[in-house]
């Protein structure tokens, strides 16, 4: 029992010399905790206070910074105040210059003033005096030459006006010649070789062939008994068939040369064959059309050969071989076209352009007077029509379209087409018209140049190209002559119709007399 008695003493006593202990240990670590936490404090003090020191000189640098941009800013717009400053002054005293100026200008110009005020009441007076003076005088000039002041003034005027016109037809002249000289020299070299290269005929064709016969029994087998021949014939090929006193010959007329040529070879079958009825007429004329038709096809293939074109249309050679049989004022129309296709062919290589295309456009140009329908349109716009159809190059279309100016030229094609189908169908001896017409034209040339005053004699030579006018020389000068030249060619520009130019040529002749006796 001691034992444990002492044992638990001493623990108790342990246990109190521990806790004594900890508590001296505890109250250690506080203290020194506390002396942390007050250093730890200080430190943060002091490094507070030089962050505040620092923030001061940094925020007092920049506010030294900003002052002194500022005042920097200030001394410019003063600078720039006092600048507009001495400007507004140095402008205000020149206004004020100015102004005094105007001032005494005002002064000066009220003085000029009523200085021409007085010189204008002296020039009235003497001006009122001028012209009473100036109309005793016209009274005078008008007593003297026995003419009004209105009648001299117009005929000042039209001396004047004859003599600015002649000056102006002499310098008109000038310029023409001038021109002609400069800007036609390489037109006319390229259509003059274009001319002599191309060799053609000049046969032409009209709306009657004539059959010829051995004998004038052969007439009366034509007409058949009461006729029904002849009427069959005619029923059949479409042409008026006229047999009359004419010996060895019969006369086939109608406008369409394909069914004359029908008519012809029929013709000339049934006579060779002597079986001459209705029955046989109508089978022999439908064998010449199949054999017409096929010739028109080997005519047009030939054609196209001939000149080169490829690819053209099976419709369109067809078309081209039925030219043969078509005319243009007496002009054969494949023969035209032919002609036109050389023409364009030479033109085109002289000029640089596209042969083939020009040579193709000239032999389609007067495609459209083939075909029967459509006839109320201009040949040119349904041939152009036809050329699209059967799809011809845009250039080829355009060219047979405007080649009569019926639409507008898009290509430098067209006018090589447009000038080759002129020199075709103007050159001598390519087209003929109806005597009677022909005949008339001229006189009219000739009636229209004799309605001008001065004129003596008119002829019209060179089937009718070229128009002479033979004028009074005492009525005429040689600058009116020039005048009435260009005035007869502006009236048959306007008033007639022609093919190709019509040339004037005014003649004005003096003649110095004498005899000795």
């Amino acid at each position: 029992m001691e034992i444990i008695i002492y044992v638990l003493l001493g623990i108790a006593i342990g246990v109190v010399i521990g806790r004594f202990l900890l508590r001296s240990l505890l109250k250690k670590q506080e203290i020194a905790a506390q002396n942390k936490a007050k250093r730890i404090l200080k430190e943060a003090e002091q490094e507070a206070e030089m962050l505040k020191k620092n923030r001061l000189l940094e925020a007092k640098e920049k506010f030294l910074h900003l002052k002194a941009e500022h005042e920097r800013e200030v001394n410019q717009k003063n600078n720039t105040l006092n600048q507009r400053e001495n400007g507004i002054r140095q402008k205000e005293q020149s206004l004020n210059t100015k102004l005094e100026q105007v001032n005494r200008e005002k002064q000066e110009l009220d003085n000029s003033r009523k200085n021409l005020e007085r010189q204008v009441e002296i020039n009235s007076k003497k001006q009122e005096e001028v012209d009473h003076l100036k109309i005793q005088h016209i009274k005078q000039l008008e007593t003297i030459a026995g003419l009004s002041a209105d009648e001299a003034k117009e005929q000042l005027v039209n001396n004047l006006r004859e003599e600015a016109r002649s000056k102006a037809m002499i310098q008109i002249k000038d310029i023409v010649d001038e021109a002609k000289l400069t800007a036609s020299k390489e037109a006319k070299k390229v259509v003059i070789q274009t001319i002599q290269r191309t060799a053609t005929e000049s046969a032409i064709e009209n709306t009657v062939s004539i059959f010829n016969i051995e004998n004038d029994e052969i007439k009366g087998r034509v007409i058949g008994r009461e006729g029904r021949n002849i009427r069959a014939l005619e029923a059949a090929t479409g042409v008026e068939i006229i047999v009359d006193d004419t010996p060895e010959a019969i006369i086939l007329s109608g406008f369409d040369p394909v069914r004359r040529e029908i008519a012809r070879l029929a013709l000339h079958r049934l006579v060779t064959d002597g079986r001459i009825h209705p029955a046989r007429i109508e089978e022999v004329v439908a064998k010449t059309k199949k054999q017409i038709d096929d010739e028109i096809v080997e005519i047009g293939e030939r054609t196209v050969i001939d000149l080169g074109i490829h690819g053209l249309h099976p419709e369109l050679i067809r078309m081209v071989g039925r030219m043969r049989y078509r005319s243009s004022y007496g002009q054969n129309l494949l023969q035209h076209s032919r002609e036109v296709a050389n023409f364009c062919a030479t033109m085109a290589a002289e000029l640089g352009l596209n042969v083939k295309l020009a040579k193709r456009a000239g032999l389609l140009h007067d495609i459209g007077k083939v075909p029967d329908d459509n006839p109320e349109l201009p040949h040119a716009i349904l041939g152009m029509q036809l050329a699209e159809k059967y799809k011809e190059h845009p250039e080829v279309c355009n060219a047979i379209g405007a080649h009569h100016d019926e639409i507008e030229m898009t290509s430098l094609i067209s006018p090589v087409v447009q000038a080759c189908d002129a020199i075709s169908g103007a050159r001598p001896g390519a087209r003929r018209e109806v005597v009677e017409s022909y005949i008339k034209r001229l006189k009219e040339l000739e009636e229209l140049a004799l309605s001008y005053p001065g004129v003596e004699k008119t002829f019209a030579i060179q089937a009718g190209r070229e128009l002479r006018v033979v004028v009074e020389s005492e009525k005429v000068t040689d600058s009116q002559a020039e005048i009435l030249a260009a005035d007869i060619s502006n009236r048959i520009q306007t008033e007639m119709t022609y093919p190709g130019q019509i040339k004037v040529t005014v003649i004005r002749e003096t003649r110095s007399v004498s005899f000795a006796k």
